[in-house]
């Protein structure tokens, strides 16, 4: 099935998104602030949730229209061929927001969007009443500037969350934004990568996930490995992937702070992550790390 994809990211993450999504070998066909949209298939869900590094969470786009009334938000939304996704049984809430747009009311907004896809399925079904007690496919709408686009989200938790930061102090940095600032570094083997007030390691741990080739998905679950038209054997085809690409790297980063609470948390996180191999951890008060000596030589006073 051809599937009209939307990768959504944090304001500035676009270009790496992209360029993500590009090595997948998937076409790119819009990028806007916070989203990329693709072309891809049902194995491209599977694969963009395990491995887009600096993605937010995967869309499957529905359709797009203009919408300056709730009339033609209700006829829009109507019209697009939910039940090709949505069970007789699912479950379908609806949340979304609304930027530069007639229609700003988001409770207005979710009522009509629901009655409307409830309004779509009856003539494939056969019933108008419908129960909800089965998979969850969580309908979001966006609208920008009047165009109304509908989507079904596919990741659930949030793909920031890799699972494996249990601990986190206070004012975590979100993992796709510590990939971002550990890819513009250009992290690379023979050459120390260090974070002097580390906190609960992010920077570090997204690093040697980074240059050992660790999907950053690998390890957790997904809201459409629930969904029917997205078949099991396609999520367990992508791990395997995603384990054969995995690299043994010389990579050495660095992860050290003058509270010993961050270093021990590090430590665990580091743990979860799988990449003990390359992250040390350690406490240090910054101010007394200073090169010296032979040029690139790093010293801890």
């Amino acid at each position: 099935m051809k599937l009209e994809l939307v990768a959504t990211c944090l304001f500035g993450l676009e270009h790496l998104l992209g360029e993500e999504i590009e090595a997948l070998g998937y076409e790119r066909i819009s990028t806007i602030d916070g989203r990329v949209t693709f072309i891809g298939d049902e194995e491209a869900v599977a694969l963009s949730n395990i491995f887009l590094r600096y993605a937010e969470r995967i869309f499957i786009k529905v359709g797009s229209f203009t919408a300056e009334s709730f009339e033609e938000l209700f006829e829009g939304t109507r019209a697009l061929n939910w039940p090709d996704f949505i069970g007789r049984d699912d479950a379908f809430p609806v949340k979304g927001h609304s930027i530069k747009s007639k229609l700003f009311s988001i409770p207005d907004c979710q009522a009509i969007v629901k009655k409307a896809v409830v309004r779509s399925m009856p003539e494939r079904y056969g019933i108008t009443q419908f129960a909800e007690t089965g998979v969850k496919y969580q309908i979001e709408f966006f609208i920008l500037n009047d165009l109304a686009t509908l989507m079904i989200d596919t990741s659930g938790v949030a793909l920031h969350k890799r699972g494996y930061r249990k601990e986190a102090l206070g004012a975590p940095i979100r993992e796709t934004l510590a990939a971002a600032i550990a890819a513009t570094s250009r992290p690379r083997e023979n050459v120390l990568f260090w974070d002097p007030m580390c906190g609960s390691g992010t920077i570090a741990i997204e690093a040697a996930m980074m240059m050992n080739n660790i999907a950053p998905g690998l390890e957790r679950g997904f809201a459409a490995m629930k969904y029917d038209f997205v078949p099991g054997d396609i999520w367990k085809r992508a791990r395997e992937e995603a384990n054969d690409l995995r690299l043994d790297t010389a990579f050495e980063a660095y992860a050290s702070d003058s509270d010993p609470e961050c270093v021990e948390i590090t430590k665990e996180n580091c743990k979860r992550a799988g990449v003990v191999k390359w992250v040390k951890a350690f406490e240090r008060n910054a101010l007394e790390i200073r090169t010296g000596g032979r040029r690139g030589t790093i010293v801890c006073n």
